[in-house]
């Protein structure tokens, strides 16, 4: 049971300064940390104990009346028993970790899926494919709940009834982006929101650099979907590495900026996905795992569909295919070409996105 005293000990390593965070991780590693989980710095000497600063009232309060407000809410720290084991192992795992949902999900074996919040179609066509077949697979999805590839693996997870675990760079009881209003309410209810920071804590660009090693700490492998060369997916992908994670990388058009973070790990020894069996093939699919679709390996091909304008289709990529190219290609009148788009549209074949079309995949 959370008390003031226990609570504020516990806070005050959020303002402790790094040569105490070193001292008591070592203390951490000697057991000494988890036989106190009440009382963390007792059989620090008395110097160490006069070091740490006292965590302000505002903070006790804040995470206490948090804690009250609902059941599912909740506080780990390094002591708990059930504090994720894959998070101990990385550098720096944060003490603390506030949180709303089933908290036993943190334990579960997950795939990070992360990507450009600006995502093309194809990034979150390919996205919420990925996601759905290694959700079915028993894989768990972690990701950071931003706009465009975060979210749309975890409105494919929850879609498919499967877990997923959304790490915040901002306190648990604060929805970022505002407008992710409604997949952070079906998360909580769910699977699991977590974060480091305590109960209305802004969200700041920093914030996110600290969620990330969290991201990947807690996977087996993170999956970069769709990443520019500046891109923040490129630094998670780095701390996967240094944490020895698998990294895989989905290719993308080659004229794409949004894709060249994605090629360059390629380059750099990225696993290359261009399907859920690519990363099945280093992470088999866990016990109790649905039946996957026959054409898992072949999703990314042109399949044949006895439609009049087969030739049209065949031409029409994943990535967006301007008009322009398609007259090129098929040396048709635009508006042959645009008769034909339309009636495949109207199928359900293809559709329009800004800059031309694209393929719509079909099971």
């Amino acid at each position: 049971m959370w008390t003031q005293q226990s609570i504020g000990q516990w806070l005050s390593l959020l303002l402790a300064p790094a040569q105490l965070h070193e001292l008591l991780s070592r203390h951490r590693v000697q057991g000494n940390l988890a036989q106190n989980a009440e009382q963390p710095f007792a059989g620090l000497s008395r110097f160490w104990q006069q070091q740490i600063p006292k965590a302000p009232d505002a903070y006790i309060e804040t995470t206490l009346r948090w804690l009250e407000e609902d059941d599912r809410h909740f506080l780990l720290t390094r002591a708990c028993a059930d504090y994720p084991e894959a998070l101990t192992h990385i550098h720096r795992p944060p003490w603390l970790l506030f949180g709303k949902g089933d908290k036993s999900l943190l334990d579960k074996p997950q795939l990070a899926v992360v990507g450009s919040r600006r995502a093309s179609h194809y990034g979150l066509q390919h996205a919420t494919q990925l996601t759905a077949d290694l959700t079915r697979c028993g894989w768990a999805i972690c990701s950071g709940m931003a706009l465009g590839i975060d979210s749309a693996a975890h409105h494919a997870a929850l879609e498919q009834g499967a877990d997923t675990i959304a790490v915040l760079g901002c306190g648990p009881d604060i929805c970022y982006p505002p407008r992710a209003r409604e997949l952070y309410r079906e998360i909580g209810d769910k699977g699991v929101l977590i974060s480091e920071f305590i109960p209305g804590t802004s969200a700041r660009s920093d914030h996110f650099l600290r969620r990330n090693r969290i991201i990947t700490g807690l996977s087996q492998g993170v999956l970069v979907v769709e990443a520019s060369i500046r891109s923040g997916s490129l630094v998670t992908a780095r701390l996967a590495l240094e944490q020895n994670r698998n990294v895989y990388a989905l290719p993308g058009p080659v004229t794409q900026s949004s894709y060249r973070g994605n090629h360059q790990l390629i380059q750099e020894g990225a696993i290359l996905v261009t399907c859920a069996q690519d990363i099945l093939a280093e992470l088999p699919a866990l016990q109790g795992a649905m039946e996957l679709p026959e054409n898992i390996e072949n999703r990314s091909k042109v399949v044949s569909t006895g439609l009049a304008n087969q030739q049209m289709l065949a031409n029409v990529g994943f990535e967006t295919t301007s008009i322009d190219s398609l007259v090129e290609r098929t040396c048709l009148p635009v508006a042959s070409v645009m008769n034909q788009l339309i009636s495949l549209e109207l199928d359900g074949w293809v559709t329009a996105v800004p800059g031309g079309y694209v393929r719509v995949r079909r099971e």
